[in-house]
């Protein structure tokens, strides 16, 4: 069965006296274990998918089953928990807390799920190593490279052993040399049975993975794991 499967999803915001699709009849199915890419330039839906992937958005309509539970019908609070334990977050800004140390960030999702303090340092210990950071657990996010933020960010967001990982331009804010480690770290991730899904305007970033689909106006215009359609798609 699918991790995802994404049927009739529409989304739609209203600005002004203007109505925007920004996901319009979107069907998509992602198996355990796949590495996508998200691709499309700016406007064509790749974010409000990643918004409706990790819920942080609903949609309008159509429906969205997470490991064969249909998430669209949860209370805020279901939605909540669901996010905190079955999905893991990686942002281009890193997203940390300020005033709390290495350690303490990738502890934050655990304590928010209410684990004990003796899994939660024994797991903290363990990411710490995994990530090469042990020697930077009591340092805050201001003391810390941006290569070492990032590391970090995906400790906590791997810390609560999540279905699927969500990366939104995880390299945005790195250069090349760094943001290739970061890359070549998530992928590891996903050789180890990590779900990840990659949103970028990078092509080259894009390519990596092994399937892609393309956005463009709200719909998926190109599904690199599907023979190319002989009709054209709306809009096209």
């Amino acid at each position: 069965m699918p991790l995802i499967e994404l049927k009739g999803i529409e989304r739609v915001f209203h600005l002004g006296d203007s109505t925007v699709h920004a996901l319009a009849g979107l069907d998509l199915a992602i198996e355990p274990g796949e590495y996508v890419a998200v691709m499309g330039p700016s406007g064509s839906g790749k974010s409000t998918l990643l918004n409706l992937l990790g819920l942080l958005d609903r949609p309008n309509a159509g429906t969205y089953h997470l490991e064969e539970r249909d998430v669209t019908t949860l209370t805020p609070n279901e939605q909540a928990r669901v996010r905190s334990e079955r999905i893991g977050f990686v942002f281009q800004s890193f997203h940390l807390v300020p005033r709390l140390t290495a350690a303490e960030n990738i502890a934050l999702p655990m304590i928010l799920s209410g684990l004990p303090a003796s899994e939660r340092k024994s797991r903290v210990e363990q990411a710490l190593a995994n990530f090469g950071l042990e020697n930077r657990a009591g340092h805050r996010p201001d003391q810390l490279s941006g290569g070492q933020r990032q590391r970090v960010a995906i400790a906590r967001a791997t810390i609560m052993q999540p279905a699927m990982l969500l990366a939104d331009e995880p390299t945005g804010n790195l250069d090349r040399h760094t943001g290739e480690e970061v890359m070549a770290l998530l992928e590891s991730l996903n050789q180890n049975g990590v779900t990840l899904i990659v949103v970028t305007h990078d092509q080259v970033l894009g390519a990596r993975a092994r399937r892609q689909l393309a956005m463009e106006d709200g719909h998926l215009k190109h599904d690199s794991s599907l023979p190319p359609s002989p009709f054209p798609l709306p809009g096209q």
